[in-house]
Formats: structure tokens, C-alpha cells, sequence
């Protein structure tokens, strides 16, 4: 019978015998694959490290349990997150061109972190898991304010004349989130980086026309 339990702290494991340089990668690679299609919950740490090809003692020395390797999956996934809006704040440029860089830098980290954000999805959507607490709703808002504050600027710079900024913001939202989603559940018909793209960019043909009388620019 598997006994997965907390570890005691790092300090308490000496190295593990020497091991291939990306045991590490390797590691967080399997499990985010076995939380992803298993579950969280159902996912062992045995499991974890016949999957990687190491013994318990490898994991607990990197990672210190269960729980430590799930939270380094989602740290190290939102570290690259908070480093992109951060890159989208201070690029120069039309407000529409850094829109489109955004978009389709977090549709590029998905893709490459798409077994992470399998279980992101499962753990948000699905029933509890008993995984640690991870405020999931705080990333999302900070990339809706970072997109609405360069929707704001593309009113602002008059690169939008039609409609208003909370409307455009949720155009943007939906057409990624389509994006994204049919990544998870329908991968073959995807319509990738060039074509995300390609359909922002028919949006934002059809908000530079003239300028509607109605429009109001929300704050």
C-alpha cells in the first residue's frame, strides 16, 4: 500500500545519489501530467516517480511532498504569467499591436504549460481536491486590468471608435478564452497563434470604422 505523506523539510534528506541533471523538470513534466488526467487527489507520489524513473527520496528532497511538487507546478506557471503582463506594460507601441502581443503570448504559454493549465482547470472547475490554496481569480484579474488599460489606451488614442471600453475588453476575453479552451478539450481543431491573431484583428478592423454616436467611453 502507498504511504504518501508530507516529508519532513529538505534539510532533513540529504542529496539523493547522483541523478541526471533534468530529474527536476522531469519530475514536475510527470506529475503535472498525472494531476492533469488523473486528478490531484488519485495521483500518488509513487506513481509520480515511476512515471520519472526515480525513487521517493528524489522527490522529497526537490520537493518535500505531494503537495510541494503541485504548488511548484502552479508557482512556477504564474511566476511566467506575472513576468508577461509585465513585459505587456512596458512594451512601446499602439495600444492594438501590444493587445495582440499579449494575446498571443498567453496563448503561447498555454500551449507550452498546457498540462498545467489542464489541472488549473480541473482543480477551479471541479470538485475540491484537497489541493493548497491557490488564488486562481487574483491572475485572472490582473490580466483583465492589464487588458482593459490598453483597450482604455486604444480608445484613448482613437486606434477604437466604436463601441465602449468595458465591451471591447469582453470581446477580447471571449475570443481567447474560446481559444484557450478548445486547446483543452478539442486540441485538432485549435486554431493557433497565427489565427487568434488573424480574428483579433478582423475584431479591431470592425471597432476602427467611424465612430458610433452612441458610444460611450466607459471608465
Amino acid at each position: 500500500m502507498d504511504t504518501d505523506h508530507t516529508a519532513p523539510g529538505q534539510s532533513a534528506f540529504p542529496p539523493p545519489a547522483p541523478v541526471d541533471g533534468n530529474v527536476r523538470e522531469r519530475l514536475l513534466n510527470k506529475a503535472a501530467r498525472l494531476f492533469a488526467r488523473k486528478g490531484y487527489a488519485a495521483t500518488t507520489v509513487r506513481e509520480i516517480v515511476a512515471e520519472a524513473g526515480v525513487t521517493k527520496p528524489v522527490l522529497y528532497y526537490y520537493f518535500r511532498s505531494k503537495e510541494g511538487i503541485y504548488s511548484e507546478l502552479l508557482q512556477e506557471a504564474l511566476k511566467r504569467f506575472e513576468a508577461l503582463l509585465e513585459e505587456a506594460r512596458q512594451r512601446r507601441g499602439r495600444a492594438v499591436e501590444r493587445l495582440l502581443f499579449l494575446t498571443d503570448r498567453v496563448l503561447a504559454l498555454f500551449l507550452d504549460q498546457i498540462e498545467v493549465a489542464r489541472l488549473a482547470y480541473s482543480v477551479y472547475y471541479g470538485p475540491p481536491q484537497g489541493t493548497p490554496d491557490f488564488d486562481l481569480d487574483a491572475y485572472h484579474f490582473k490580466f483583465q486590468a492589464r487588458l482593459t488599460a490598453l483597450v482604455r489606451e486604444g480608445f484613448d488614442n482613437r486606434e477604437f471608435r466604436r463601441g465602449t471600453v468595458e465591451d471591447v475588453t469582453w470581446l477580447v476575453l471571449a475570443i481567447l478564452n474560446m481559444a484557450l479552451e478548445l486547446q483543452l478539450s478539442h486540441p485538432e481543431k485549435g486554431f493557433g497563434r497565427e489565427n487568434l491573431r488573424r480574428i483579433l484583428k478582423l475584431m479591431v478592423a470592425g471597432l476602427q470604422g467611424p465612430a458610433s454616436a452612441e458610444r460611450e467611453n466607459c471608465s
